[in-house]
C-alpha cells in the first residue's frame, strides 16, 4: 500500500487536509455526538472529474451557466466535511464540530437527521465508474484518524444510500466496501 499522508484532528480541523471553508453549515444540536461516517460520491458534471466544480459548488461559487447540468442544481446549498479527489488529496470544507449539509432527510439505526451526528465524506466519483486506489488509501487513513478522535464511530460507517434508501444511490456499486474495510483494518493495525 502506498504511503499516505498522516492526518490528525485538532479542534475539529483535519490537519493534513487542504482547508476550503464552505458557508453551507450550521451548529450541531446541543448534546449531539459524532457517531457516524457517511460515504458519498459526487462529480460535476456527472461522471466528469477535475475542473474544481465541486469545490465551487460547496462554496456557492459555481457558475450555473458553465454547463447545462449545473442549471438543474442551481441554487442548491450543500457541503460535506471532506472531499477526497481522484488524486487522493483531501479537502476540508466544514469543521467536524459543525453540521455539514450532506445527508438531507436520512436515518441510521432508527435515529433521524444524520447530519446532526455524522461526518460526511465525499469521494470524487460516480455510480458508474471505479474509484482510484489513492482514494481508498486516503479514505482509510482519514477514517482511522476519525475513529481515534471520535470513538463512537468505530463500527458506524455507512453509504448515503444506506441512510437515505430509495432517495440516494451513492457511493454506488463501484465503491468496494470490502476493500475499504480491509484497508482500514490493516491501516489501524500497523
Amino acid at each position: 500500500m502506498p504511503k499516505t499522508a498522516a492526518f490528525q484532528v485538532c479542534h475539529g480541523e483535519l490537519i493534513g487536509a487542504r482547508q476550503i471553508p464552505s458557508p453551507n453549515y450550521n451548529q450541531r444540536p446541543k448534546q449531539a455526538e459524532i457517531q457516524l461516517v457517511v460515504v458519498h460520491n459526487i462529480s460535476l458534471p456527472p461522471s466528469q472529474f477535475g475542473g474544481g466544480y465541486i469545490e465551487q459548488f460547496f462554496q456557492n461559487a459555481l457558475d450555473w451557466a458553465a454547463h447545462p447540468y449545473f442549471q438543474t442544481i442551481e441554487g442548491m446549498q450543500v457541503s460535506a466535511h471532506l472531499l477526497i479527489l481522484r488524486s487522493g488529496e483531501v479537502l476540508q470544507f466544514v469543521n467536524f464540530n459543525d453540521r455539514a449539509w450532506h445527508a438531507g432527510r436520512s436515518s441510521y439505526l432508527g435515529q433521524k437527521e444524520c447530519n446532526d451526528y455524522s461526518i460526511g465524506i465525499e469521494l470524487e466519483g460516480s455510480d458508474d465508474l471505479p474509484f482510484e486506489q489513492a482514494q481508498y488509501d486516503a479514505l482509510s487513513a482519514v477514517t482511522a484518524c476519525l475513529q481515534q478522535a471520535y470513538p463512537k464511530i468505530q463500527q458506524h460507517l455507512a453509504g448515503h444510500s444506506d441512510i437515505a434508501p430509495g432517495r440516494k444511490t451513492d457511493p454506488g456499486p463501484f465503491f468496494d466496501w470490502n476493500k475499504f474495510r480491509t484497508q482500514l483494518h490493516h491501516f489501524k493495525n500497523k
